[in-house]
């Protein structure tokens, strides 16, 4: 019996604003509306939370009850971003109400992530900041929905041994990465579980990216040679592929939002469960559930210099630090670390968190062709020096009111 593990990443980033002099002025002091545009975030959060997060959740529920009538189990699991969650709560409350009759039906596994969906995970030896954002989400998580996390996925799956030994001492039993090639050589495959190097307590479950995407990135493209792409097709695919579980994760947003409406896809999406619960040779699962299940098949050795992601071509780093632009931008970021900490002062901590934010590098990205493409979909900025420039005036405006802060306190930096 192969189990079919559905996981889906919602996030929602709080962008940034353009720095102006007048908006410093008329701003001063209140450094969330300095540098962040709430305006916009607001927008954009009630337009996604119509087109997909509201019908979709609407869906999940309905299918869940459909398939216990017919004696059937249709499972699956949610990664809440902190930022998407501090959005919900001002602009779509009633949507963090769905989300809590999804974990009342009992079929439903939260993960934690950082909570900042940030590359803290990324500074270095010293994982103290990514650890305390887990908390941070974990919290979150038990306050809203009555569960205390597992599994986690770190932001942008991003992952190495250190991340993977990090999150076993953290108290999980799992932890999601890319199923990219070079890290399954020889008979290996995405579709069991596997033991991070130098752990004992933790499994790695590898997301299938190719069954994954077909539905992310290709269901209405119309140069695929499997246009269209239909529910029993696609339940025939899975039924076909071996291993004992199949990971599939993408975006929430895939529905109604990066794939509309008018595609088909929450037509695909209501249909494949039922479509699925005919071959016998299928089932749902939850992460915890196949980590309980099964036992891993073998190590996979990740080292920090080849750390792995699920974005772009490559699947690597260079998504948020390929150039100089997103490496300055992150090493300035993650260098008033100590001052911050020293300030003991929450609203300078949320907002220094707040600028970890992946997003924030994501839009600096100069790559071309469909990866750039990608990248410039996301993107409120103008284009990449724009969203540079800006962002870092944000940081050394931030910066000076940091050591301002220090200073009058009498607080030593």
């Amino acid at each position: 019996m192969t189990s079919i593990v559905l996981n889906f990443e919602i996030h929602q980033p709080i962008r940034l604003d353009w720095m102006r002099d007048e908006h410093k002025i008329s701003n001063n002091g209140d450094f969330f509306k300095r540098y962040f545009d709430m305006g916009l975030n607001e927008k954009i959060f009630r337009r996604v939370a119509k087109k997909c997060y509201y019908p979709t959740n609407d869906a999940m529920l309905e299918t869940i009850d459909g398939m216990k009538k017919i004696g059937k189990d249709f499972k699956l699991s949610y990664s809440l971003s902190g930022t998407f969650i501090e959005q919900a709560k001002m602009w779509e409350p009633g949507l963090l109400d769905s989300f809590k009759r999804l974990a009342e039906t009992g079929n439903v596994e939260f993960l934690d992530e950082t909570y900042y969906h940030s590359l803290s995970s990324l500074f270095g030896e010293n994982k103290d900041e990514f650890v305390a954002q887990l908390r941070i989400h974990r919290k979150a998580m038990k306050e809203l929905f009555g569960q205390e996390p597992k599994v986690m996925r770190n932001t942008e799956f991003l992952y190495n041994n250190l991340i993977a030994r990090t999150a076993e001492r953290a108290g999980y039993r799992g932890i999601y990465t890319e199923g990219i090639e070079w890290i399954l050589r020889g008979w290996r495959s995405p579709n069991f579980l596997y033991r991070p190097i130098g752990t004992k307590n933790i499994s790695l479950l590898l997301r299938n990216y190719r069954l994954s995407d077909d539905i992310g990135y290709r269901f209405s493209a119309h140069d695929w040679n499997e246009w269209p792409l239909t529910a029993d097709k696609y339940a025939s695919w899975l039924a076909s592929t071996p291993g004992d579980l199949i990971n599939i994760c993408m975006d929430y947003e895939t529905f109604g939002e990066h794939q509309w409406q008018e595609s088909g896809i929450f037509w695909f999406l209501k249909s494949l469960p039922y479509q699925i619960a005919n071959h016998d040779n299928l089932e749902f699962a939850t992460p915890s559930e196949v980590i309980e299940k099964h036992k891993p098949k073998g190590e996979i050795d990740v080292f920090d210099f080849s750390t792995i992601s699920w974005a772009d071509m490559e699947r690597d780093v260079s998504a948020w630090l390929g150039n100089k632009m997103q490496q300055k931008a992150f090493e300035q970021v993650r260098k008033l670390e100590k001052s911050v900490l020293k300030t003991q002062n929450p609203e300078l901590l949320h907002i220094w968190r707040l600028l970890q934010t992946s997003d924030h590098y994501y839009y600096l990205c100069m790559k071309w062709w469909g990866d750039g493409d990608v990248h410039h979909y996301f993107s409120h900025m103008k284009n990449p020096h724009e969203a540079y420039a800006n962002f870092m005036n944000i940081i050394y405006d931030f910066k000076d009111h940091v050591n301002e802060y220090l200073k009058k306190n009498n607080i030593k930096a």
